[in-house]
């Protein structure tokens, strides 16, 4: 029963509507009426610019940290490995769905994608520091947030499964599902690469202005 609560109490974290209130109180909109549509970090970026979508990818990633943080109040699971990782996935993934189904947000959020680093970096604290890694480097040279996504979750299972050799079995398989998630959620994104019609996000402004320059 205490686990059925807690699972509620990391929806309901999840749900917290980090993009929409940054949106409304900062600018008077509301951030899915614009860019992609999304409540996330990445259309933040591409609409608000990169010091608001700096914010609210740090909250969305404390909202994934707060949600694993929650098995504490278990102490139970702490000697238990197994039951622990179960609980701190389940706490986790019941955040990710609250933000892309937000109860404070007529269930209109956006793809999890900083929720569920979050969520990695309270379990797995090293092999989630190398997907952010991967997650910077692409974004340094493409700044395409949606790119540096993909590519981030897809270096998930190759440090769970072969890098780091993880041993438990369902971190293994959440591992393969996460990255087929961001794949599914970022079909869209997928296309719009290829196309090269996909928006890059303003940073960097001071190395393009060199470039072109240069050019």
């Amino acid at each position: 029963m205490k686990e059925v609560l807690l699972i509620i109490i990391a929806y309901i974290i999840g749900s917290v509507p980090t993009a929409l209130i940054v949106s409304k109180n900062f600018f008077g909109v509301d951030i899915r009426d614009y860019g992609s549509g999304n409540m996330g970090a990445t259309n933040t970026f591409r609409v608000l610019g990169s010091k608001y979508g700096t914010i609210v990818m740090i909250f969305d990633i404390l909202k994934g940290m707060a949600a694993v943080a929650l098995c504490y109040f278990l102490p139970r699971y702490l000697d238990d490995e197994w039951a622990r990782t179960n609980l701190m996935v389940g706490l986790g993934l019941a955040a990710v769905v609250g933000h892309i189904f937000p109860i404070f947000a007529q269930f209109r959020g956006g793809k999890g994608v900083a929720t569920l680093f979050g969520m990695m970096l309270a379990i797995q604290p090293v092999i989630a520091a190398s997907c952010v890694g991967v997650f910077l480097l692409v974004l340094f040279l493409t700044r395409y947030v949606s790119l540096s996504s993909i590519l981030a979750g897809l270096s998930l299972p190759i440090c769970v499964l072969w890098i780091w050799n993880d041993e438990v079995v369902l971190y293994r398989i959440f591992a393969i599902l996460v990255a087929v998630l961001i794949i599914l959620t970022h079909q869209k994104n997928i296309i719009k690469i290829l196309r090269g019609s996909e928006s890059r996000i303003p940073i960097f402004k001071h190395r393009d202005r060199r470039r072109a320059r240069r050019k």
